[in-house]
Order: C-alpha cells, then sequence, then structure tokens
C-alpha cells in the first residue's frame, strides 16, 4: 500500500512509522543522540552509500560533517509503508539539501528502512541509502 504523508491520519501504524523516520532525521540535524536512540534499535545499522555502519557511526559521521560547515535537510517524500504484525518496512524518496560554503545542493536519495514493534513503538532496526542517479520512472 502506497501512502503520502497527506493521506496519512494521525496514529496511524503508518503514520507512526513515517514519524520514526523523520524522527530520526530530525535528532540527527540537532545532534540529538537521545532522540536518536528513541527511534533505532540497539542492533540498528545501515547502508549509507556504500558503507555499513552500526549503531550511533552515522551520528559521529553527521556530528563530524557539521563541525566540517555542512547543514543538511532530510525529507520523507512519497512513502511506501507495509506493516505485517510488529514488523514493517517503508520505502521513500529523501529529497534532502546540503549545505557548506560553496552554497546549497539538491540530492534525492532512495531509501529504505525495516521497523519493528518494540515496547509499543516502531524502532527502525535497518536503513538503506542509495543515491538516486537517474530520473524517476513512473
Amino acid at each position: 500500500m502506497t501512502l503520502y504523508a497527506g493521506h496519512l491520519s494521525a496514529g496511524t501504524q503508518e503514520q507512526q512509522i513515517v514519524d520514526a523516520m523523520r524522527t530520526m532525521f530530525d535528532a540527527a540535524k540537532a545532534e540529538d543522540l537521545a532522540k536518536f536512540h528513541s527511534v533505532v534499535a540497539p542492533d540498528f545499522y545501515l547502508f549509507e552509500a556504500g558503507s555499513q555502519l552500526k549503531g550511533d557511526a552515522i551520528m559521529s559521521i553527521i556530528k563530524n560533517e557539521h563541525a566540517a560547515g555542512k547543514r543538511y535537510e532530510w525529507n520523507v517524500t512519497e512513502p511506501d509503508v507495509h506493516v505485517s504484525g510488529t514488523t514493517s518496512w517503508i520505502a521513500y524518496i529523501d529529497k534532502s539539501t546540503v549545505t557548506d560554503s560553496s552554497g546549497t545542493m539538491n540530492q534525492n536519495w532512495l531509501e529504505s528502512a525495516v521497523l519493528q514493534k518494540r515496547s509499543d513503538s516502531w524502532k527502525i532496526v535497518f536503513m538503506h541509502c542509495t543515491p538516486e542517479t537517474s530520473a524517476p520512472h513512473n
């Protein structure tokens, strides 16, 4: 089932999953490790542009990027959410920007994540990010 943010009612499991992804990005933008931990599982890892990163490694990288003057804006668009019991997955297009001293660059990423319902909330267990290299196909 493809769900777009404008068509999700607050409180649905699908909306909670989209919100978990947005919370993770908000945490990264603010370098807020506690907020990051509120939505990722203790065994979280991701594949990011050819690298495997475990646990808090992505937050360390982002902190270093911020220190170097880079700022990121991530956006979960066109979410495609699927729920099966206590497991779910989401695929979406991250229409992001990176800003540094040379200006702002737009970049779309094709991203997906697997989440598990743990203690009544959705936790991101795995995430995969690939830069979009061609025009979208509809």
